[in-house]
């Protein structure tokens, strides 16, 4: 059992987890399969967008020209060659004082240099023959698109590493990309310990409680990119533990634990760590709540030793798990995404370690404003559901007050930061 425990302050403990941590491996999908994955690799335009130029409205392409002394006074009559509807291309060549009638995406016909909507002309019929009366001017590129400006052939349009979403889906489609380099979903194994622990379809007895972390553990590995493996809970066995979990470790790619890490007679996981020839990276960190996370290296694998308690547990994998996923995903910004928000109510209570509170971000004229959620225990699990953001209350000070700026840590952002400590 690791019976020395020193406390390291939280940039050493993560610099230390990232200094193991690797790039994952990739596999190719179908464009059907990969909404929500991680690009492994960089997207290129394979053609210019727009490909041609083409119409902003529905309207009338024309020569800017033909317009320089249009007025309401002296109006100008183009005469209407052809009609373009969507996908169609002009087979007539424009000439002075000629326009074609076209509909929004379709292709400018060679010549003209500007579409004028159809709400500001006037159609009028001479001869059995089409006209349009313009009564200002039209300048150079109104109403057009023109081709490659938004992005041109070989130009990087998605980074390897983002998160496939919607409009990322829309780019992909877009490019014509069918098959999708994305990176493997790293196996996330958890498991549970305590025999107060039930399922939770099992009626409550006194002295027990509902298994919750693996749920919300296993939301915040899918939130993070990774796929969940629920192992099942541990018996308060030390042969047993270290038998399970070094079997389990032949199948994921990272574990996790939860409870066994504190000093108690049934705190087994210190034990399993040196059974395994486990290298124990931290097993204390100057943070509340789950100061004593332990995190270590098994034949290059993670074993993240995280609080019993939900709060704590919920931090401690934010904190310290949540980075490593990202990595192996091949996200540049691999934790959580840092702003400064003022702070809504007084914090008065001294603390030697840093406090990470459980809060909520709002905006109040223009400004951020974070506030807790529920009570401040690492035990607390409702406050947990309101839970959008971390507020960093560094220790040694003599408290916080209404209206500080603090350090605020994100929670459901994608963009995440290099480095927040």
């Amino acid at each position: 059992m690791i019976e020395k425990r020193t406390p390291v302050q939280i940039s050493e403990a993560v610099e230390r987890i990232m200094n193991c941590a690797l790039a994952g491996d990739k596999e190719i999908v179908s464009i059907d399969s990969c909404d929500q994955r991680y690009l492994a690799e960089d997207i290129t335009a394979t053609h210019d967008v727009p490909l041609f130029t083409r119409s902003g409205y529905d309207g009338y392409a024309l020569r800017s020209i033909d317009t320089e002394q249009a007025s309401s006074n002296e109006p100008v009559e183009l005469k209407v060659l052809e009609e373009l509807g969507a996908g169609m291309v002009a087979t007539m060549e424009i000439g002075s004082f000629e326009a074609t009638r076209i509909m929004t995406g379709t292709m400018v016909p060679s010549g003209c240099d500007a579409v004028i909507m159809l709400e500001v002309v006037k159609e009028i019929e001479k001869n059995g023959e089409k006209y349009i009366v313009v009564k200002r001017k039209v300048n150079v590129g109104v109403n057009i698109s023109y081709q490659g400006e938004e992005s041109k052939t070989g130009d990087l349009v998605l980074e390897k590493g983002t998160k496939i979403n919607p409009g990322v889906m829309a780019v992909l489609a877009t490019f014509g990309y069918s098959l999708i380099p994305v990176a493997v979903k790293p196996k996330v194994g958890i498991f549970v310990t305590g025999s107060e622990l039930l399922d939770v379809d099992e009626p409550l007895q006194h002295g027990k409680i509902r298994n919750s972390n693996s749920y919300m553990i296993a939301s915040q590995t899918k939130r993070a990119g990774a796929e969940p493996i629920y192992l099942g809970k541990l018996p308060d066995d030390l042969e047993t533990c270290i038998e399970a979990i070094g079997a389990a470790l032949k199948d994921v790619d990272m574990l996790i634990t939860t409870g066994g890490v504190s000093v108690g007679d049934y705190d087994f996981m210190p034990d399993v760590y040196q059974a395994l020839n486990g290298k124990v990276l931290f097993n204390k960190v100057t943070m509340r709540p789950g100061s004593v996370t332990t995190v270590a290296v098994c034949e290059g694998k993670f074993l993240f030793g995280l609080s019993g308690n939900p709060s704590a547990s919920y931090v401690g994998f934010e904190l310290f798990t949540r980075p490593v996923i990202r990595k192996n995903v091949f996200c540049e910004n691999h934790h959580l995404r840092t702003e400064v928000a003022k702070l809504a109510v007084d914090f008065p209570r001294m603390n030697p370690y840093t406090r990470f509170v459980r809060s909520k971000v709002s905006f109040e004229n223009g400004a951020l404003v974070v506030e807790p959620v529920g009570l401040d225990k690492s035990n607390v699990v409702m406050s947990l559901a309101n839970t959008d953001s971390l507020t960093v209350l560094p220790g040694g000070t003599k408290g916080y007050q209404k209206g500080d700026f603090v350090k605020v840590l994100l929670l459901n952002d994608d963009q995440g930061s290099f480095w927040p400590w």
